[in-house]
């Protein structure tokens, strides 16, 4: 009976589904999601996430007074970094990085010698670096249908481009030729930057400068196994259309057309390009449909082009990936930025490890005290009276 009720629910189910059009649509727009996952790329968004969060804590710690935080303090901001639990708990699984310490019966935070010096060495690369966040300023401006940008929301991407975080300060009062800060609607949120020199010679995009040094017509490469061969069919006949440069344009292109999605393909690629882990959430990226001309369902079309991109869903963030850019679950070329922040990944690492180390230890000595009868665990104890009892019983009757 039961089983003809499930059945009946199930039929019943089914019917709601196909005779609801809205339900249906939602189904299939959910599986323009599905892409096949890629372990390694996969590995790689992981390992990144983990360095995003201590990041993030390291900067917290470093913007407070004596560059200390109260716990309470911390745990207060962890709800804005998406974590769970304790505060106290996550800080003590990289003792190399966070040194935690009781005062005045409240715990607090510091930053360790170790990463205090790995902080200095990012601070003296971003001033070596900092020609080449005035390029990439510069071309993103230029990329933009007005050549201005919005200051709030660069800010949402400002560390995938590796840019400081006072680059407004820093860099744009040293090259008052190239950008202005414009305000008209005299609010923090309504400033922008504009850009007030074109350069031809930054206006290149990567795809671009590729082929010159092969001596070849620009175009997009693919990077799938030979098997897909579907996949490859529909690479080969999107890389027949002519390559428009993200850098002209757009509003001689017809929506909808084969060429405007040339043109958002290379607009797309160009920002991945530019930024350290060649990769950029795509609801962030969602956030500049105006200034870049981009589409209004920008997933689907990234989804159409598992060649050159690569779409996950790691910790329910759609992040989108360039694909060429890695080799494994490494980047092929790592930015002097990536290098030193990959000091601090490795430091990470070996903090989790000694963690790791240090609590099997104590859960190895806690199974070795529970095979003691003295210490026994609760359930063993029982198990033992039991036991006594039934010796008893039987040496009673005999």
């Amino acid at each position: 009976m039961t089983g003809k009720r499930f059945f009946q629910r199930l039929t019943c189910c089914c019917y709601r589904l196909y005779s609801q059009p809205s339900l249906l649509c939602h189904f299939r727009n959910f599986s323009l999601w599905s892409m096949k996952k890629d372990p390694e790329l996969e590995s790689a968004l992981s390992r990144n996430h983990r360095w995003i969060v201590n990041n993030q804590i390291k900067n917290i710690i470093l913007r407070c007074p004596n560059q200390v935080a109260p716990m309470k303090y911390l745990q207060k901001k962890f709800k804005t970094l998406d974590l769970q639990g304790k505060a106290l708990n996550w800080l003590k699984k990289y003792p190399c990085c966070f040194e935690v310490y009781l005062e005045n019966d409240e715990y607090h935070c510091r930053l360790t010698k170790q990463m205090m010096h790995l902080v200095e060495e990012e601070e003296s690369v971003k001033d070596m670096q900092e020609p080449v966040f005035v390029q990439k300023l510069a071309k993103l401006l230029m990329m933009s249908m007005d050549q201005r940008l919005n200051v709030v929301r660069i800010n949402e991407l400002k560390h995938s481009f590796g840019f400081p975080d006072d680059y407004v300060i820093r860099i744009l009062p040293k090259y008052p030729d190239m950008f202005r800060l414009v305000n008209n609607g005299w609010r923090k949120s309504s400033m922008e930057i504009e850009l007030l020199a074109w350069s031809p010679d930054l206006a290149v995009s990567a795809v671009e400068a590729s082929a010159q040094k092969q001596g070849l017509e620009p175009c997009f490469s693919c990077s799938l196994p030979p098997t897909w061969v579907k996949s490859w069919q529909r690479f080969q006949e999107f890389n027949a259309i002519p390559y428009i440069s993200p850098y002209s344009s757009p509003r001689g292109l017809e929506e909808g057309s084969k060429e405007m999605e040339k043109r958002t393909v290379g607009i797309v690629h160009e920002l991945l390009s530019l930024t350290l882990w060649k990769k950029l959430s795509i609801v962030k990226l969602g956030h500049f449909k105006r200034e870049f001309a981009l589409p209004e369902k920008l997933n689907v079309l990234l989804l159409k082009h598992p060649g050159i991109f690569y779409v996950s869903n790691k910790y329910q963030i759609y992040t989108v990936l360039l694909r060429e850019s890695y080799n494994g679950a490494e980047l092929v070329h790592k930015d002097p930025l990536v290098i030193v922040k990959n000091k601090f990944g490795e430091l990470m690492q070996e903090g989790l490890h000694e963690y790791n180390q240090r609590r099997r230890l104590i859960n190895l000595e806690k199974k070795r005290k529970g095979v003691n009868f003295g210490t026994a665990t609760p359930s063993t104890s029982a198990v033992i009276k039991f036991l006594k009892v039934v010796i008893e019983m039987l040496g009673g009757t005999s």
